[in-house]
């Protein structure tokens, strides 16, 4: 089971990484002065992470409940890394905004993946 998820574990190590590091490591690199790329970035790893987990499984799904369901298991993941943001790390903090533009990055993987299934040709 673990090898039929290998992608989608190993893209959630890294947002859990991204996530619990220091928010100091970041602003120290200071590359982009974009505002609000936090949420740009929020809403980028979690519309990968759906990617990833509906390519994974893309000959699994037998129906639209099926793939709305599996968009659930990141949608807690990012909403429960904020709250441990809150808990365990001293120089974060949980934002609901956060949780709103994950769970927006995670709906449209899984509406362009409504769009294009039907081209897809399944084994």
């Amino acid at each position: 089971m673990i090898w039929r998820n290998k992608f989608s574990i190993l893209v959630s190590l890294i947002i859990l990484y991204l996530s619990l590091a220091n928010a100091k490591t970041f602003e120290s690199a200071g590359l982009f002065d974009i505002p609000y790329l936090d949420k740009m970035v929020h809403f980028g790893l979690y519309f990968f992470l759906m990617s990833v987990i509906i390519i994974e499984h893309r000959n699994y799904f037998e129906n639209t409940r099926q793939l709305i369901l599996v968009a659930l298991i990141p949608f807690f993941f990012g909403s429960l890394i904020e709250l441990l943001q809150s808990g365990i790390t001293t120089t974060r903090k949980a934002d609901i905004l956060d949780i709103l533009f994950n769970s927006a990055g995670v709906s449209a993987a899984l509406v362009i993946w409504l769009f294009i299934s039907p081209y897809h040709r399944q084994k």
